[in-house]
């Protein structure tokens, strides 16, 4: 059995969803002690709990008694099985980290997997279901014959109550194979690997301001808007970015913004470069600083000469361990991407290297 110290590096959730994703797909049980022990309020949240409760169901498992606060969680998987999943986070727990344990395992299922979620659409500490729909999931379309993601209603903190359709058709299916070792031999052979270490040219930027139906009378989705076009002309790029208004339970909104380049005039299909940046509607803070902290965080990527932005770089490391030889060059390594290199190296025969904001992944 893996033992796991849930205190490790950044000590938070990101290790429980990663040690889940990795246990539901190779079959192996664990167990974490710790669990988010250097939080105030440590243990399980629940966003926690429902992302075991929807694995139990999805591969079988086996589970010690948990609960809210609960610090310590054993984990055995069984067999992994197609079907729909709706699944009720309640208040605005977040969609897109319930999905990080979720993601990985549904790519190898035994046939077509639906994820229909309520909970939270973007919030602090998390990636929103636009960057999920926008930047991760084209980089997961190597594994799979289809994924798709519809954002059916916006929540917004702290009422929640988004809503969003999650379908991965599977192009592997993990029970046509004796066993995961055989199913991994073969990956490398027939998925392209992660190599991002160019940024090249960038080609355009585009971007989504999503804000309540409240906020228009202000014209506040507008002012977003133009506060980003203006922070980011000097790319003399074309710049495409998109307002919607929503009706949600509660006020609130996000501007995400990313640029797209192209090497040789050309962007990969299977490892394109997108960087993004993003910054929530919040009280106190006026439209126009909202914009120019989303195109900010952007720039900053651009001038690190990056080819995957930190959160990309966190969110693709489950990713890279199926397919050794994967290099990426981040902006920065998070301790989040710390955290889930150590959790892939115990479940995987693969070794993660680091050097100057490269990260590059092995067979041991």
């Amino acid at each position: 059995m893996i033992i796991l110290d849930g205190n490790y590096g950044e000590g938070g959730g990101a290790l429980v969803r990663t040690a889940l994703a990795l246990s539901a797909l190779t079959g192996q049980e664990f167990k974490v002690t710790n669990i988010r022990a250097g939080r105030a309020d440590s243990g399980l949240k629940p966003q926690h709990l429902t992302a075991i409760k929807t694995l139990k169901e999805f591969c079988h498992a086996e589970i010690n008694n948990i609960d809210i606060g609960s610090t310590e969680l054993h984990f055995k998987p069984g067999k992994i099985k197609k079907g729909i999943y709706d699944i009720d986070i309640g208040t605005a727990g977040s969609i897109t980290l319930l999905l990080q344990a979720l993601i990985l395992p549904s790519l190898f299922a035994p046939g077509k997997v639906t994820f229909i979620i309520t909970g939270g659409t973007c919030g602090k500490w998390q990636a929103s279901v636009d960057y999920l729909q926008n930047i991760l999931l084209p980089y997961l379309n190597r594994f799979v014959e289809k994924i798709e993601m519809k954002i059916l209603k916006r929540g917004y903190y702290p009422k929640g109550q988004g809503l969003i359709r999650l379908e991965i058709s599977p192009r592997f299916n993990i029970h046509k194979y004796p066993s995961f070792s055989a199913l991994s031999e073969e990956l490398p052979f027939k998925v392209p690997k992660f190599i991002l270490l160019e940024q090249g040219k960038l080609e355009q930027i585009r971007g989504i301001v999503n804000v309540s139906a409240e906020l228009q009378e202000k014209e506040v989705g507008e002012r977003i808007k133009n506060a980003v076009v203006g922070s980011v002309k000097q790319y003399n790029a074309p710049v495409n970015i998109r307002v919607e208004y929503t009706k949600a339970e509660s006020v609130g909104g996000e501007a995400l913004v990313w640029g797209i380049f192209s090497k040789d005039g050309k962007v990969d299909y299977d490892n394109p470069v997108l960087l993004a940046g993003d910054a929530l509607v919040e009280k106190n803070k006026s439209s126009e600083e909202i914009g120019k902290e989303a195109a900010e965080e952007l720039k900053k990527q651009i001038e690190a000469h990056a080819a995957v932005d930190h959160h990309l770089a966190d969110q693709l490391i489950q990713f890279m361990g199926l397919l050794p030889g994967s290099k990426i060059k981040a902006g920065e390594i998070s301790k989040h991407a710390e955290t889930n290199m150590y959790v892939v190296e115990k479940f995987l025969p693969v070794a993660f290297k680091v050097e100057k904001n490269v990260v590059s992944v092995e067979e041991k």
